[in-house]
């Protein structure tokens, strides 16, 4: 099981010196409200019990030492939790009854009942192989086909992880921010702005004025521009970096709507986001940087951001679409 499961973290505080208050500025959204709605939110359908260690690795970071051994245990060994009462799986993970319902309800099963039904569904799947084990890390003598496959099969769990995690509610009102923005900001840095930039160039190319900033000067520049009425998206795995914490601050403190993306539903940048869509929690190796996972739940999210968007603006898309492949068609079949 990924380490992040395993610690129990806390949003760092505001940076100091950062963005000045602007005086009209909405309050900050607190880490702890933001992942206890991600919590109620998750609590409205059960989730099935392929979705269990998805939501652990997902929601493990935002819950108590406690709260996290008896994740760690149903997801660890399913079919035997499966046959614990709620007191025996208390006296086994060493926490409460109390604990133990608590946790049911964070990884969004109504009770422990509902919990133990899906573990016994979890150990049944994975009996039967329907479920395979996450592959091992890449070592460094692995031939290439193993590479692939073992890539493969890394970037299929990610993916489905954050499918599992991808809060509908909150991806259906960043939608609707942006399809009806005027301007549309978008930050990250390093790995995390090939894919803030990904997201400009599509929302560009369907009549959208999007733009990416990965540096952080030219960012906080296009921030204090903003308004109410405009969109900003900050790209950011660990929710701590402050070249893109920095300006959707000020996008916030702006009025503009704000979205973050994150690995992180405690980190502080969903301080100043209006809406938080959360990715899977990136697996880290030697060879195989947390980068390198991450980017492949962002890119996913951003996706349905566009599609979304898309979707929701296709009078006016489709026609910028077919005008900007016709401009680029000559580049694409030059003529000899």
């Amino acid at each position: 099981m990924s380490n992040s499961v395993k610690e129990t973290f806390s949003a760092p505080e505001p940076r100091s010196g950062s963005t000045p208050h602007h005086p009209g500025r909405r309050p900050a959204r607190a880490p702890a409200a933001t992942a206890a709605a991600a919590a109620a939110a998750a609590t409205a359908l059960p989730p099935a019990p392929a979705a269990l260690a998805a939501k652990v690795r997902m929601l493990g970071p935002t819950m108590t030492r406690s709260m996290q051994r008896v994740a760690e245990a149903v997801a660890g060994d399913p079919a035997g939790c499966a046959a614990l009462t709620v007191t025996g799986l208390a006296e086994r993970t060493g926490t409460s009854e109390a604990t133990v319902v608590r946790t049911a309800r964070t990884l969004g099963y109504p009770g422990y009942r509902d919990l133990r039904l899906a573990l016994a569904g979890l150990a049944a799947q994975q009996e039967s192989g329907a479920a395979p084990a996450v592959t091992a890390d890449i070592a460094v003598d692995d031939p290439l086909p193993d590479v692939i496959a073992k890539l493969a099969r890394e970037e299929q769990q990610c993916l489905a992880d954050t499918a599992a995690g991808l809060d509908a509610t909150q991806l259906d009102a960043a939608v609707t921010a942006l399809a009806g923005a005027r301007r549309i900001d978008v930050y990250g840095i390093g790995a995390s702005n090939l894919v803030a930039q990904d997201l400009a160039q599509k929302l560009l190319r369907i009549g959208l004025s999007a733009h990416a900033h990965a540096d952080p000067h030219l960012a906080m520049t296009g921030a204090v521009q903003l308004r109410a009425g405009d969109a900003a998206v900050a790209v950011s795995h660990s929710g701590r970096t402050v070249d893109v914490i920095e300006p959707l601050r000020t996008a916030f403190d702006r009025g503009a709507t704000t979205v973050a993306v994150t690995g992180r539903p405690d980190g502080e940048i969903t301080q100043y986001a209006d809406h938080v869509l959360t990715t899977s929690p990136a697996r880290e190796s030697e060879l195989r940087p947390a980068a390198m996972s991450s980017r492949t739940s962002q890119l996913l999210v951003v996706d349905c951001l566009f599609i979304g968007v898309a979707q929701r603006t296709h009078d006016t898309a489709a026609p910028a679409l077919a005008a900007s492949y016709e401009a680029l068609a000559h580049r694409h079949n030059p003529r000899g």
